[in-house]
C-alpha cells in the first residue's frame, strides 16, 4: 500500500473536523497558502445562540518549509451572539462549564475547544476558546459573552 494512502487514512481517522460546524469564511493571509478559517456552530444545548470561531490553518508550503506537518497553532478567537429566542436546555452549571465545540489542532495531542460557562448570578453565558495540550498548555484564549437579560422587559 503506498505511503500516501496510509497517511490519508490515518488523517481521516485521527484528524476529524467537527461535523456540526459550518465554514463561513476563509481569509488568505500570505502566498504560502496559510488562511484564517471562520466556522459557525449553534450551541447544542442553548437554542438561539450561534458562535463563530476563527483560527489559523497552515498551508502545504508552510508545512513543508517548517516541518511539523501535523500541527497547527493554538491561536483562536470566538464570538457568540443571540440569533433567536434563547432556550436553555440541560447544561452544566458548575464553574468548569462544558465543551460545546472541539477540533483537533495536531494529529494526537492538541485540540481547539470552546467551553461554555453559565454565570447564573449575572444571567450570562460565557464562551471561551482555548487550546488543550497534554503538557505545556497554552495561555492563548478568547472570550465572548451572551447576556440573558431581555431589555424589552425592563421597566422605565
Amino acid at each position: 500500500m503506498p505511503f500516501k494512502h496510509v497517511l490519508t487514512g490515518l488523517c481521516a481517522v485521527l484528524w476529524p473536523l467537527s461535523g456540526w460546524a459550518e465554514q463561513v469564511g476563509n481569509v488568505d493571509v500570505d502566498w504560502l497558502g496559510n488562511d484564517i478559517l471562520i466556522e459557525a456552530f449553534a450551541d447544542p444545548d442553548v437554542q438561539g445562540v450561534t458562535c463563530h470561531v476563527a483560527y489559523f490553518d497552515r498551508g502545504v508550503i508552510d508545512r513543508l518549509q517548517k516541518g511539523n506537518w501535523f500541527e497547527d497553532p493554538s491561536n483562536a478567537s470566538v464570538s457568540c451572539r443571540q440569533t433567536g429566542p434563547i432556550v436553555i436546555g440541560d447544561i452544566e452549571r458548575d464553574d468548569e462549564g462544558e465543551r460545546v465545540f472541539s477540533e483537533r489542532r495536531s494529529i494526537i495531542l492538541k485540540a481547539l475547544r470552546v467551553t461554555r460557562i453559565f454565570d447564573e448570578a449575572n444571567q450570562t453565558l460565557i464562551y471561551i476558546a482555548h487550546a488543550t495540550e497534554v503538557q505545556d498548555g497554552s495561555a492563548k484564549m478568547s472570550i465572548s459573552t451572551v447576556p440573558l437579560f431581555d431589555p424589552s422587559s425592563a421597566k422605565n
